[in-house]
């Protein structure tokens, strides 16, 4: 294989080139711990979606070992953590989250420390058909990133019925690079609740260039912005420079280098959030 080529695995699936894991793959991450001016005291959580599927088809037949991304996942929850909250974890079916194990920071002690203490969550996490649909005693959802995002989250019912939900009450929704597109589930079972609402996420036209440097291992068989541009979503943004969007409850970040700030802007969010619906009980 030459380096630009995408590495297969044992299972018949493929890892970004080694040129690309050099090039793009950090380890350690930019967390900053948090200073945190107003802290949660309550029972409420952060509800955690994420992928149960790992292997990801691309248009040429070709499988991309994927999930979510380390990094995306475990740097918003530290400040989520640092703001007082807890997390339950969900997938569409229940099972274990799926994570992109070959991205991870392996010198971040915060992440890998986050990490050890996450993994009985991660293990078994709650079906998302099976979370309360009226989201009593959630601060928010949480999506992050990795191509996982893409395979079975944007056509899960239960989660657009969550979406919803939480589009109704207001509650924060955190949506990370390739996290956008579990957004799409919004569509399935009611009307789209995201429609005029501007967004950024990992860019269709950096997607359409990561085939040639071995990132994944052929073209994706979907575009994300392309499909939440019909849904009348306001993408704009064609790179990634770790910009952050916030329109009205939706929060969203174009890249791993959000991940950090991200974090920061919507935990005040989501202790605002929950402080106003334990007020109102």
């Amino acid at each position: 294989m030459g380096c630009c080529n995408s590495t297969a695995t044992a299972d018949g699936a493929y890892e970004p080139s080694p040129f690309t894991k050099f090039a793009a793959v950090k380890q350690t991450t930019d967390y900053k711990e948090s200073v945190v001016s107003k802290k949660h005291s309550g029972n409420y959580k952060v509800l955690v979606v994420c992928t149960d599927e790992g292997r990801f088809e691309m248009a040429n037949g070709k499988v991309f070992s994927s999930g979510n991304h380390p990094t995306e996942v475990y740097l918003p929850l530290l400040h989520f953590k640092a703001a007082g909250f807890s997390f339950e974890f969900a997938t569409a079916s229940g099972g274990p989250v799926a994570l992109e194990m070959w991205a991870f920071p392996t010198k971040d002690r915060h992440v890998s420390a986050l990490h050890e203490e996450l993994k009985p969550l991660l293990a078994s996490p709650t079906a998302l058909a099976s979370v309360d649909p009226a989201l009593k005693g959630y601060a928010g959802i949480f999506l992050p990133g990795g191509h996982g995002a893409m395979v079975n989250l944007p056509s899960c019912g239960a989660l657009g019925n969550l979406l919803r939900a939480a589009h109704e009450l207001s509650l924060p929704t955190i949506a990370l690079c390739h996290g956008p597109a579990a957004l799409l589930a919004g569509r399935e079972g009611g009307e789209f609740p995201y429609k005029g609402y501007k967004a950024v996420s990992f860019s269709d036209k950096t997607d359409k260039f990561t085939p040639s440097i071995g990132y994944i291992p052929g073209p994706l068989p979907w575009l994300q912005q392309e499909a939440l541009r019909k849904e009348g979503m306001l993408v704009a943004n064609e790179s990634e420079k770790g910009e952050i969007v916030v329109d009205r409850e939706l929060v969203t970040g174009d890249s791993p280098l959000a991940a950090n700030g991200i974090g920061l802007r919507a935990a005040p969010m989501l202790v605002e959030a929950a402080d106003s619906a334990a007020n109102s009980m």
